[in-house]
This record gives C-alpha cells, sequence and structure tokens, in this order.
C-alpha cells in the first residue's frame, strides 16, 4: 500500500475511470456515484478537510458524516429528514471510493468500516451457505424424472437468481439450442416488466440437459408437471415447486422455511461476498431500486467482519 499525495477530490476523476473500465458500470450509475460522492466532497469543503489524503480519513470523520446526513431535510421547503435508503445511497458511494483504492492499493480506511443506516421494519435476509446448498441439491432422487426436473430447477435458482414467476415461465425452446454451450445468458422480462439477462452456468446446463433428455412429451414449458396427464398445459404451478423445496429443506436438515427467494437470497450474497459491486448485483436481481439491493450489505459486511477475525487477526504472527 501506498499513501497518496493528492486530496480525495482530486481522485474523483480516476475514480470514475475506474467504475467505467474496471467495473463496466453504466453512464447513468457513473453519473449517480459522482452526485452522491460530491455530497461529501462539499461536506469536506464545509468542514474545511478538502485536502484530507485518502490516508487521513478516519472513522470519526465518517462518523460525523453519517451525523450530517442523518440531520440533512429532503428538500429546501421540507422538514423531513433524509430516509434511511437516501442516507445509505451516499454511504454506499463512499464505500465504493475506499473499496478503489484498496484495489488500486492506494492506503486508505477499509470499506468495510462504512456502515450502513438500518430500516427498523427492513427484514432479515435468509439465504443458505455453499455447504447448505450442497446438501439440498443432493436430496433429489436424479434416478426418477421428477427428481432430475427438480434438481435442474434447484440449480437453475442458484445460477441465475430468478424469481419464481421467471423460473415458472422459461420454455423449453429457450434453453434447447443451448444445452451443448459452456454458458447461456438469456433474455427475460421480470417484475414490473423489466428486461434483464440471465446467466446459466456450464453446471447448469448439464442438468437440464439430462432433464430434457429424459422428457417424452411435447409440453412447450421448461418444468413441468409429471402428474398431469391431461392436454392442457402441465407447467408447473409456483406453489408446486416451494412444496418441493420445502420437503427437500427438510430432509436435507434445512430450516422449514427454505423458499425459492431464499435461494434469490443465497445467490446474491453469494456474489456479493465475492466482492461483486453492488450495482452490478442490482443488476442481476433485476431490482428497480438500489435500495432493494442494499440490504444484502448488512449481510455480507458481517460474514466478511467474521471471516477476518478467523484468518487474519493476527494470532499467526509470532511478535
Amino acid at each position: 500500500m501506498v499513501k497518496s499525495s493528492k486530496p480525495l477530490p482530486q481522485h474523483l476523476p480516476d475514480y470514475l475511470d475506474w467504475l467505467d473500465v474496471q467495473k463496466g458500470l453504466s453512464s447513468k450509475t457513473q453519473e449517480n456515484y459522482a452526485r452522491f460522492l460530491n455530497r461529501f466532497l462539499d461536506w469536506l469543503k464545509e468542514n474545511k478537510l478538502s485536502d484530507l489524503k485518502p490516508h487521513d480519513l478516519s472513522p470519526d470523520h465518517v462518523w460525523k458524516y453519517r451525523i450530517y446526513l442523518a440531520r440533512q431535510t429532503r428538500s429546501k421547503r421540507s422538514s423531513k429528514s433524509l430516509s434511511k435508503s437516501t442516507q445509505a445511497y451516499y454511504l454506499i458511494a463512499l464505500r465504493s471510493l475506499l473499496t478503489y483504492f484498496a484495489e488500486r492499493d492506494i492506503l486508505a480506511l477499509p470499506p468495510e468500516k462504512i456502515k450502513l443506516p438500518r430500516d427498523k421494519g427492513e427484514k432479515e435476509v435468509r439465504f443458505l451457505t455453499l455447504e447448505q446448498l450442497e446438501r439440498l441439491f443432493s436430496i433429489p432422487n436424479v434416478n426418477k424424472a421428477s427428481g432430475l426436473r427438480d434438481r435442474a430447477i434447484l440449480e437453475t435458482f442458484f445460477s441465475t437468481g430468478m424469481r419464481i414467476s421467471e423460473l415458472v415461465a422459461l420454455n423449453r425452446e429457450q434453453i434447447q439450442s443451448s444445452l451443448n454451450l459452456n454458458e447461456l445468458e438469456l433474455g427475460i422480462v421480470g417484475k414490473g416488466s423489466r428486461a434483464r439477462t440471465v446467466y446459466f452456468s456450464s453446471r447448469t446446463l448439464q442438468w437440464l440437459k439430462r432433464y430434457l433428455k429424459s422428457r417424452t412429451d411435447n409440453d412447450k414449458a421448461l418444468f413441468i408437471n409429471y402428474r398431469s396427464m391431461s392436454s392442457a398445459s402441465r407447467r408447473l404451478t409456483a406453489r408446486s415447486i416451494e412444496k418441493s423445496i420445502q420437503k427437500y429443506a427438510l430432509l436435507a436438515g434445512l430450516p422449514a422455511n427454505t423458499t425459492p427467494h431464499v435461494l434469490r437470497h443465497s445467490f446474491a450474497t453469494d456474489l456479493l461476498s465475492q466482492g461483486v459491486d453492488i450495482r452490478i448485483l442490482q443488476e442481476f436481481l433485476g431490482h428497480q431500486s438500489i435500495t432493494a439491493t442494499q440490504i444484502y450489505t448488512h449481510v455480507t459486511s458481517k460474514k466478511l467482519r467474521e471471516i477476518h477475525k478467523k484468518f487474519h487477526s493476527g494470532s499467526r504472527l509470532k511478535n
């Protein structure tokens, strides 16, 4: 790590270039980050801290900036304070700047030191660890057509992060021609009629290939109900999938409230814990607002703290 001789405001252009080149964020997202960070730079200026260099930024500065945000009003005509989610936007941008410093080996405050405000009514995010996922995936009997289908469903959930409504709507023709590929990028239309791309791993495609090879029907639905033999569509319902996952979770010794959405949460937390930018994660999940995505940062921040404590506490040093 090296100490930068440039004050914090002078790093903004290079940081925005990093968002563009390294992170591949859209120009609109870059504009948002710049706008959020400019409020921080304005706060530095108001407090005569514009000459502060990255390595001089302390937890005390961050705390005072958080107090400043908490006391800001939504507009000049409003007496209402900034919402917790809006405050979080500004702090997420600051944390992203610190991540940039870390990746460029510039000495600065660690990104995990930036804590996000939490709404009182915020729901707890439930997700499965990789070990729990492996146990869950091993339960379906893949010697049966329905077991192959269910294994393919579980793999698809974790590979793509799809909502259950999006998965149920898939047709076999969307997948059939890509089964011999190493990966698949598929355009879907999700909640709120928002289009996005989801990604199937080679592992998931192999399970889908095995499942579709076992099919002898002509139904266009990707996932079908084997109990129904009527001429009408046998497309599997969301409720059927929910019940199956709950059954497999119990057999795997996992919580009974394991749902398709828990698998979506697992997809998100796994990506974020590996360093995926929250704005990229927002695009993966198809969230209209970053507010919906930021709930995962509380989970991964705690997880990263635990990992640091376990593997990097300094206990391996002799002196």
